[in-house]
């Protein structure tokens, strides 16, 4: 897979070292060179220096055959000018967007932007993101992520208490069709519902059966 990753601080370093290491073309763009040096000696992708939303420098990263784009920079805006130019202008398929002011969220899920928003966030968040593509990240709040996915055939026949775990997994919301409530404990699930949940972060291993990719 070709990802470009916008930002070589904390996370994005992580995060480009992560998939580099997993084999995938990994093309890293930051205004500062000196934030290269953050990059593992196991990363093997390109580095380019340049802004992320700059359209020369998108060309030249090869955004416009990339599978995969994230925008990590420490900038709200510069997060969302890059997302937007890679989902609009090269037409990049999937395009996620790092979020540090709750109180911009609203302006990115008006746009349609996929993001990831949270204080201690991390870069396998991401990394589960574009590797997964089944479920979409609302918040963090510490090690607990609220996130949104589909249900997939494993939920047949199970309730909302058979796959909740005690202070692991909690649902709060379940659209199906043009209905949406909130489940008791006993109410039956189904292949396709939209479930919104709640999550700690060592848990989601065990309810990746559930969520159709």
């Amino acid at each position: 897979m070709n990802v470009v990753v916008v930002g070589c601080g904390r996370v994005g370093s992580q995060l480009a070292t992560l998939l580099s290491v997993e084999g995938h073309n990994v093309v890293v763009i930051d205004r500062d060179a000196e934030s290269f040096k953050r990059l593992g000696t196991t990363f093997n992708g390109v580095t380019i220096k340049g802004l992320g939303f700059d359209e020369e420098v998108l060309e030249e990263a090869g955004t416009r055959d990339c599978d995969a784009f994230a925008a990590v920079t420490n900038l709200d805006n510069t997060n969302l000018m890059a997302t937007e130019v890679a989902r609009k202008i090269f037409n990049v398929p999937h395009a996620v967007a790092r979020l540090y002011n709750p109180v911009r969220e609203r302006t990115y899920q008006q746009l349609g932007l996929d993001y990831v928003c949270g204080t201690t966030l991390v870069a396998e968040t991401l990394l589960d993101k574009i590797m997964a593509g089944h479920g979409h990240h609302l918040a963090s709040v510490g090690d607990v992520e609220v996130v949104q996915f589909k249900a997939s055939a494993a939920v047949e026949g199970k309730t909302v208490g058979d796959i909740e775990i005690d202070r692991r997994f909690r649902i709060a919301v379940v659209a199906r069709g043009d209905s949406m409530f909130v489940p008791e404990n006993g109410t039956a699930l189904h292949a396709g519902d939209i479930i919104v949940a709640s999550v700690k972060d060592e848990t989601f291993p065990k309810l990746e059966r559930f969520m159709e990719e």
